[in-house]
């Protein structure tokens, strides 16, 4: 007779199954740590620059300080990472905002942008009567076909091309990775060299050894709760780039004439720094629990893409559940083995930004910090959870092992 293996066994057996690509995502990382450790002892950061600030912010050391120590790690000209930036939303906004005028055209070169996006389009529309074009795509497994699709809807008129990294809340295309943001970017440019080539890299910092500025991006911008904060910054954005393109997104977020020369670090310094410091780390360990959610989560019989043999560039996981009430209990399931709020019970709701009810599962220590395990969907087809995160693989596994105990009997 066949004796069941336990759960922990089972991921024992997992981890040994995986050992190669835990081995390259380590690689990958000590990469990220040299880069990262490179920039701190060339930018000369010093603990002067953890002091608080107030009120206008006015000659912050530790701001100024912490902006060139962003830019030097996302080989940038200049960057703007601060805490008045309230989310990668927000910080994408300045910059597409910044750098757009009345009537200019914008391509959305990847499909529909993320979900929270959806009243940034109709701003774009509505008041300023920019040309929106959004490329939609159906064949993702031939990247040289959404290239040409790409292009041929570049004009001598295109202003600014936003290339969304992760799939967001799509069901049907995949995140793209460097190479291939690379390959769109230089087919752009030869169409036409003037376009802004613009990436939200939200969810992919340090996932992979290169990132959207080093292969060709103009300009790029992300959450500071998510991969770059190390899960210890409270909350914040960034935007890096062409010197130029930062500061007319500076002005957006706060005044032409003032620009990224205002705002107070308030007693958050040392958090940036060192969340920026242990980013690598962090990423290192969400990309493990990831890639092990995927192959239990296959083992269990739900599809998830990527699959756990695939490559990765961001950390989110996408696990179709099939219908609302196993999306609902598999959330409900995940809260109640988070270190935060494990005894509150996620209810469907309405959420600001989402045209669609969205049930989210984040008993994290920062609200609302994807850098922390945390699961959520819209309740619309396929009825998917996008799980994220993770601040430590092994609290990742201990979910796991709930997981396989409730879902495999």
């Amino acid at each position: 007779m066949q004796v069941k293996q336990s759960a922990s066994e089972l991921l024992q057996q997992f981890e040994v199954e995986l050992s190669d690509q835990f081995k390259r995502i380590d690689e990958m990382s000590l990469h990220n740590h040299k880069k990262v450790a490179q920039a701190f002892a060339k930018v000369k950061v010093s603990s002067e620059h953890f002091n608080p600030t107030s009120g206008y912010g006015h000659d912050d050391l530790g701001r100024e300080k912490f902006d060139e120590l962003f830019a030097a790690v996302f080989n940038a000209e200049a960057a703007l990472a601060r805490v008045n930036i309230v989310s990668g939303t927000h910080a994408i906004a300045c910059a597409i905002l910044g750098n757009l005028k009345a009537n200019d055209e914008i391509v959305f070169a990847l499909d529909e942008p993320y979900d929270t996006l959806t009243s940034l389009l109709n701003h774009l529309q509505s008041n300023l009567n920019c040309k929106v074009k959004i490329v939609k795509h159906k064949n993702w497994d031939n990247f040289e076909t959404v290239i040409n699709q790409c292009v041929h809807e570049i004009s001598e008129n295109t202003k600014l091309v936003s290339i969304q990294r992760s799939r967001g809340y799509s069901a049907t295309r995949p995140s793209v990775n460097i190479t291939q943001i690379a390959q769109l970017i230089g087919a752009i440019k030869h169409k036409n060299p003037q376009a802004i080539c613009f990436v939200d890299n939200c969810y992919g910092e340090f996932v992979e050894k290169h990132e959207p500025i080093d292969v060709g991006a103009d300009l790029m911008a992300g959450s500071l709760i998510k991969n770059p904060g190390g899960g210890i910054v409270l909350t914040g954005g960034y935007v890096v780039g062409r010197k130029d393109l930062v500061e007319a997104a500076a002005e957006r977020l706060t005044c032409p004439g003032v620009g990224a020369e205002g705002g107070p670090s308030f007693n958050q310094g040392r958090l940036l720094f060192q969340g920026l410091y242990m980013a690598p780390l962090q990423v290192s360990q969400a990309l493990k629990g990831m890639l092990m959610s995927a192959r239990v989560c296959e083992h269990l019989g739900f599809q998830t893409s990527p699959r756990y043999d695939e490559e990765r560039t961001d950390t989110i996981q996408r696990l179709d559940l099939g219908d609302r009430e196993r999306l609902i209990e598999f959330c409900k399931t995940l809260q109640q083995n988070s270190p935060v709020d494990s005894h509150l019970t996620p209810q469907a709701a309405q959420t600001p930004g989402y045209n669609d009810e969205l049930i989210m599962a984040a008993g994290t220590f920062i609200e609302g910090s994807t850098s922390e395990l945390s699961a959520d969907g819209p309740l619309r087809e396929p009825f998917s959870a996008y799980i994220q995160g993770g601040l430590s693989y092994f609290y990742t596994r201990i979910f796991l092992e709930k997981l396989i105990g409730k879902y495999g009997s």
